[in-house]
C-alpha cells in the first residue's frame, strides 16, 4: 500500500500564478484614514518573515506574528508601515505623541 498524497498532483505549481502571491501576502483593501485612502494589507503570521515596529505602540512585530500593513494609496509603496492588527484598529484612540526611552532602538 502507498502512503496518501496530500497535495494535489502536477508538480505542486498552480497555473494561476499571481493568485499565490495574493494567498500568502492577503487581499488589498483601501480604508479611509484622517482624510485619505490608506492600502492595507492583512499578513499572516507565516509570510511574516522579519522583525517590525509597529508605530502605534512602538514596539517590536517579531517574525511569525499576524499583523497588517498599510500605506497611503497615492504615496510611495516604501513607505509601508507594519502595524500590530490591534494598533491598526485603535489608530484613532491613540496618541501621536510616543514616548521612546533613552536606550530604545530608534528603527
Amino acid at each position: 500500500m502507498s502512503p496518501r498524497r496530500n497535495r494535489p498532483r502536477g508538480g505542486g505549481r498552480s497555473a494561476s500564478g499571481g493568485a499565490e502571491r495574493a494567498d500568502r501576502y492577503g487581499v488589498e483593501r483601501t480604508e479611509d484614514w484622517r482624510g485619505e485612502e490608506w492600502v492595507v494589507r492583512q499578513v499572516g503570521g507565516g509570510a511574516a518573515g522579519k522583525h517590525y515596529r509597529c508605530p502605534g505602540c512602538d514596539q517590536e512585530i517579531p517574525p511569525g506574528v499576524p499583523h497588517v500593513v498599510a500605506w497611503a494609496q497615492h504615496g510611495p509603496v516604501d513607505d509601508r508601515r507594519h502595524w500590530h492588527r490591534a494598533c491598526w484598529n485603535a489608530r484613532d484612540r491613540r496618541s501621536a505623541r510616543l514616548q521612546r526611552s533613552r536606550n530604545a532602538p530608534r528603527y
